[in-house]
């Protein structure tokens, strides 16, 4: 999948992934994708619910074991 940036939020817990992903965000232009790779188990629904509550677009996740990989696109 296209992507315009990334995000290493491999090795942090929770709310580490979900503030660097806000922070990352906020330096994309409406549209632009940015991918997030990281190991945290409770990112999963983390990913979901902020998707839903800031109106960013998750279109896709994967999960390769101990983990996961996000692409999110800014509103």
């Amino acid at each position: 999948m296209h992507f315009d940036a990334e995000l290493d939020a491999r090795g942090l817990n929770c709310p580490l992934p979900i503030l660097r992903t806000k922070k990352k965000l906020s330096e994309l232009a409406s549209g632009q994708v940015l991918k997030i790779d990281a190991t945290d188990p409770s990112s999963v629904k983390d990913f979901q619910m902020f998707a839903k509550q800031t109106g960013h677009q998750l279109l896709a996740q994967t999960d390769a074991g101990k983990e996961f990989t996000f692409f999110m696109q800014k509103k």
